[in-house]
């Protein structure tokens, strides 16, 4: 191509041109247009009348364009050899690894067992104890409480999705993320719920996050906040920048303290969660409801550990205690009963439109993928009719079967109303020793709850019976307790 065109006059059309740049000219080069892009130039179409320049055929272009094509492909030449990755400067290093050795020493150091659940054989799941043996060990502390993940009818809606959409979503929502499954997804909670409108997430954390956050600053709201809350709805609340208020756990007079303390003359929000992940407990959805909208208050309920499992439709706590309509925003999650991953709000079109128009947790977030939302569907349609109704009834047989035994045997279970079985330890070691002794001696999986997750002194083994548990199981597991609480000297009084 350079042989088509006279260097020394491109240089010269360059300073001479005020349209021309090296960019530019590149371009029209190579370009099939490049004959009418110069015809414009009041520059170059001088060049071209006098013969100075020639331009090169459409099929020279083509030809040029490939043999660049090749060059360029065969430059793209894997390294000899990788270079090592560099260390962090010491004194960064130092203090990384003092922090680790901190969570280390006090015994909340995390390590994520290596686990995968078997679809066919619910609640086990093939345990790597070494590089080349899995066992099989039985699950108790799964949030798949009803086993959707492995539901032929969202199982067969998530792969007939990806073998017609693949696999990812392709962007965010308002670049390349929203398909009908989507719309579909959000018009079903909003049904579920009784709502307007509903908006899904990645999870239910960027869900609480980013509505709390969002809301909060919009609104220029004071926040009042359940102590007990999740860390989600915490950080939401913190990165609102807004006035917070915490009140006592399920605490409704000094709930009311507080907003008798507050500005009248500012716009309130009141967080809580309908059923607490960790201890078990339930809120009075009806009076705190009440009592913030007097006060002039809206409300967040976090309804992630109730929807799929209370109600008749399966849209949560607030559905069987008929409340649903006192909540003015629902927070909910698919990663949980619903046995896939995401998380969603429900409320009044308008609210869920300023969500969407100012939540950067969900502007700035590739979305859930069409399998996802397709997947979702299916498993909210399942539990929201007569097998969902069925499931609900064998889980609540389940865990309170489990409990019973649990308190026969004279252990420490906390008194709760809910599908979670909390039992207390209060010592952030022995929890972990409990958990690695019923893992290794015993085959079962339970998760030891330490700080942060639960205040020191609270620490507990979070036990979830789904409706695959056996009462040979149970059985089991009680008897595998009672040995590990008898070798390790734990108490067994409820009082603590």
């Amino acid at each position: 191509m350079a042989s088509l065109v006279k260097t020394t006059a491109i240089a010269a059309a360059m300073r001479r041109c005020p349209f021309l740049s090296k960019e530019t000219l590149s371009f029209a080069l190579n370009s099939r247009s490049m004959s009418s892009l110069a015809k414009k130039c009041p520059v170059m179409s001088k060049l071209m009348a006098k013969g100075v320049v020639t331009l090169p055929t459409a099929n020279e272009v083509n030809e040029e364009s490939s043999h660049e094509k090749a060059t360029v492909l065969t430059k793209l030449e894997a390294p000899t050899q990788l270079e090592e990755a560099k260390p962090l400067p010491p004194n960064y290093d130092a203090l990384l690894k003092e922090k680790i050795d901190t969570k280390k020493q006090d015994s909340t150091y995390r390590t994520f067992r290596v686990l995968s659940r078997t679809a066919e054989k619910k609640p086990y799941a093939m345990a790597r104890t070494t590089p080349l043996d899995d066992e099989d060990v039985s699950v108790w502390c799964s949030n798949d409480y009803l086993g959707m993940s492995s539901h032929p009818a969202v199982t067969e809606a998530v792969i007939g999705t990806i073998n017609r959409h693949g696999v990812g979503a392709g962007g965010t929502r308002s670049i390349a993320g929203t398909s009908h499954y989507h719309v579909e997804l959000e018009d079903t909670l909003a049904k579920l719920h009784g709502k307007e409108s509903a908006l899904a997430f990645t999870s239910c954390y960027v869900a609480n996050d980013t509505t709390l956050q969002t809301l909060g600053k919009v609104l220029n709201a004071e926040i009042y906040s359940d102590q007990g809350n999740h860390a989600s709805m915490i950080t939401g609340i913190n990165n609102s920048r807004m006035p917070k208020f915490v009140f006592r756990h399920n605490d409704l007079d000094h709930l009311r303290e507080l907003l008798k303390k507050g500005d009248p003359t500012r716009m309130k929000i009141v967080a809580f969660e309908s059923v607490y992940s960790m201890t078990g407990t339930m809120s009075p959805i009806e009076e705190m409801c009440d009592l913030a909208h007097e006060y002039g208050a809206i409300t967040f309920v976090d309804e992630v550990h109730a929807v799929g499992l209370y109600g008749y439709h399966g849209a949560g706590l607030a559905e069987e205690e008929g409340v649903a309509h006192k909540i003015d925003i629902i927070s909910g999650t698919l990663g949980k009963a619903y046995g896939l991953v995401g998380g969603y709000i429900a409320s009044t079109g308008t609210l869920v439109d300023v969500i969407r128009s100012y939540g950067s947790g969900l502007i700035f977030t590739t979305s859930i993928p069409p399998s996802t939302a397709a997947g979702a569907v299916a498993s909210i349609n399942v539990l929201a009719q007569e097998e969902g109704r069925q499931l609900r009834l064998t889980h609540r047989a389940a865990y309170n079967l489990l409990r019973e035994k649990l308190l026969e045997a004279g252990l420490p279970v906390m008194e709760c109303p809910s599908h979670i079985v909390p039992v207390h330890i209060g010592d952030a070691l022995k929890a972990k020793l409990c958990m690695e002794m019923l893992l290794n001696e015993h085959k079962i999986y339970v998760q030891a709850i330490n700080y942060p997750t639960v205040p020191r002194g609270s620490e507990l083994l979070r036990f979830v019976a789904t409706p695959f548990h056996t009462p040979a199981m149970m059985d089991y597991l009680v008897t595998a307790l009672d040995v590990v609480w008898n070798a390790l000297n734990l108490p067994r009084s409820t009082q603590y």
